[in-house]
């Protein structure tokens, strides 16, 4: 079962990079990482401890579906929020800049601070990212700015979390 739970990591991870476009749905991708990711979890919860490659690979593989998984996630939400389908928000839902980019390293730093076993970790993550973003949040368009600051962490860091679930239950 280790490798069946490491392979839907892995398709996690592919799933969520495919692109919505014409054919397929807006709402396609987060649907396809979030029913990977629960069938990766129903693995991994009868599986033995994973030790040697499976172990790193686990590593590897949950830090790489929590990274490229948010992306839709937050997407998605983010479009449920406006609750419209267009593919691309105007600019007055995006007052935020650098968000994306933001948000992966904020996926990245959580996902190693759980499977390090330091969870102290995301405190500090969402203190910097806070302090950093205060400026903005504060600014002329500071109420679509602090929705849209807590829409996106919040749904980031519950997919990382989320994650790395399915990859402390092959750790341990």
């Amino acid at each position: 079962m280790t490798v069946v739970t490491l392979v839907l990591l892995g398709a996690v991870s592919v799933a969520a990079l495919v692109p919505a476009r014409a054919p397929l749905p807006a709402w396609a991708p987060a649907t396809a990482t979030a029913v990977l990711l629960a069938a990766a979890a129903a693995a991994g919860a009868h599986t033995d401890r994973a030790t040697g490659f499976a172990l790193a690979a686990t590593y590897v593989l949950a830090v790489l579906a929590a990274v490229t998984g948010g992306s839709p996630m937050v997407t998605a939400v983010f479009r449920l929020a406006r609750r419209t389908d267009s593919p691309t928000p105007d600019p007055a839902h995006e007052p935020l800049h650098g968000g994306r980019t933001i948000g992966v390293l904020e996926r990245i730093a959580v996902a190693t601070s759980i499977l390090s076993g330091w969870p102290e970790g995301i405190a500090i993550v969402l203190a910097v990212k806070g302090l950093a973003r205060y400026p903005e949040l504060r600014g002329s368009q500071a109420s679509a700015a602090s929705e849209q600051f807590i829409i996106g962490t919040f749904t980031s860091v519950m997919w990382a979390v989320a994650v790395c679930g399915v990859g402390q239950a092959l750790v341990t």
